[in-house]
């Protein structure tokens, strides 16, 4: 396994990566490496795993919904012939 030394890091950098690998429990050599799988696309489901956790925020509706949205934004959908001579 290869070993690559990163130089020149400020220190605002330094510290978002300590605070991750404190948050999360790992070694700042661990989470610079799941940053750069995850950035790079090596882990494809790292990537996938965190989407978990914010699927009620993002593209995640019932039959219901849908119908819900479709009939309250119904009249967005019309056109007023009079704005657009």
């Amino acid at each position: 396994m290869k070993s690559i030394t990163v130089h020149g890091i400020d220190d605002a950098l330094a510290t978002l990566i300590q605070d991750r690998a404190r948050s999360e429990g790992l070694s700042v050599n661990k989470t610079i490496k799941r940053l750069l799988e995850r950035a790079l696309g090596a882990k494809p489901n790292a990537i996938d795993t965190s989407r978990a956790q914010f699927e009620e925020f993002a593209g995640v509706w019932s039959s219901g919904d849908l119908e819900d949205f479709e009939g309250a934004t119904a009249d967005l959908r019309k056109v007023d012939e009079g704005d657009w001579p």
